[in-house]
This record gives C-alpha cells, structure tokens and sequence, in this order.
C-alpha cells in the first residue's frame, strides 16, 4: 500500500519533467547549431540589488546578443516582470544595448511574469511565428513545451555559460507540473489590448490583443 502511494506521487511529481524533457531534445540546441528565426525570446531571471542583470540573466542576454551578430535572428524579445522601480526588461535591454545591439532591435516585454506569459504574449501580442528561446538548460524543456503548446514555433537555445545549481532543476519540477496543468485543464487567458508586432506588415495596426495574465507561477 506504502509502495503504491510513493509511486503515485513520484509519477505526479516526475513524469511531467520526463514528458517535456523528451518531447523537446530535438528542439534544444547549442548555440552553434541555432537556426535562423524571426526573433531571439530572452526570459527574466533576476536582478542584483543595483537593477543590474544576474550572474544567471547575463548569460540568457549574452547568448541572445551573440545570436544576433550570427544573423541568427533580427531582433530580441526581452520578457520580465517590472514592478515599480523593479524592471527587469529595461536592465536587460541597458545591458544587451552596453554590448552592442542597437536600440530598434531590442524590444521590451514588461508583463512577462512567468514563462507561460512570455510565451503567450510572443504570439499574440507581438505577432511572432518562429523564435529561439535563449535561457538555461534546466528550463528549456518547459519553455518549448509551453511555445509548442500556444502554436509558436521554437528552438531552444542552451545559455549554460556558468555553472547550473541543482536548485533550479529542483525548481522546474513544481513549475513543469504547473505548466501541465495549464496546458491541457486550466488554459489561462490573457487580456493584453493593442496587438505590437515586432515585424509589421500592412494591416497589422491596431489590431486588438486579447488576454491578462490569471496567474503568475
């Protein structure tokens, strides 16, 4: 009976990191082998107590910058939260800009709460169809299962430039449960009002968005 119920909750607990960790190995790339895309998503990781970037965010940003003078992508996505004088997007745009992109190709995303939010605000606020997603190892597999759910076509590229704690592994068991549960029961909504293409075309203006974030997990 003991043995049963562990593993029922190791299946609850394990599979879902399984399932997305297989369903995307195809899609998870190192940086020299990153295809071409539309634009490059760099995902909010934090800042140190003078707004600047963290260890672990510098590494997403530096990636991102290095796929853009690859030609890899035209423009990067910088996603995070800004709340009051916390605004991660613009210390990872300062940072991307002190590296050299120019000011017009960083665009700023800042109600990229949590990776389900990024994801969908890509696709239907800024109107992108195929992207790399530059973030750490341990949390690619939730971000293109999540891309891959919303109908957005994406890579994801390995930003592993310092060493991974086993922390943030620990920490994407909970969140991949979460990411589950959004997919496939709760389907979350978001309420966003003008549509921003990143790349414009004849007719794309003042479009309307159509979704807020229900949770931020």
């Amino acid at each position: 009976m003991y043995i049963a119920i562990l593993l029922i909750i190791f299946s609850g607990l394990f599979l879902p990191r399984v399932y997305t960790e297989l369903s995307s190995q195809k899609q998870i790339v190192h940086l020299a082998d990153a295809p071409a895309a539309q634009a490059a998503i760099v995902f909010g990781a934090g800042l140190n107590w003078n707004g600047t970037p963290s260890p672990i965010l510098k590494d997403r940003i530096e990636t991102a910058v290095d796929l853009y003078f690859q030609g890899k992508v035209k423009k990067i996505l910088m996603s995070g939260s800004r709340e009051g004088t916390y605004n991660e997007p613009m210390a990872m745009f300062e940072y991307a800009v002190s590296l050299g992109v120019p000011v017009a190709d960083v665009v700023l995303d800042q109600d990229g709460h949590r990776t389900y939010d990024t994801c969908y605000r890509a696709k239907y606020v800024y109107d992108l169809q195929e992207v790399l997603l530059v973030t750490q190892r341990f949390h690619l597999p939730r971000a293109i299962f999540t891309c891959s759910h919303l109908g957005l076509s994406a890579n994801g590229v390995i930003a592993d430039r310092r060493k991974v704690f086993v922390e943030n592994y620990i920490r994407e068991i909970p969140a991949t449960i979460v990411a589950i549960w959004d997919a496939y029961f709760s389907h979350p909504v978001l309420v966003v009002g003008e549509k921003e293409p990143i790349f414009p075309s004849a007719g794309q203006q003042g479009q309307k968005g159509w979704m807020k974030s229900t949770d931020h997990t």
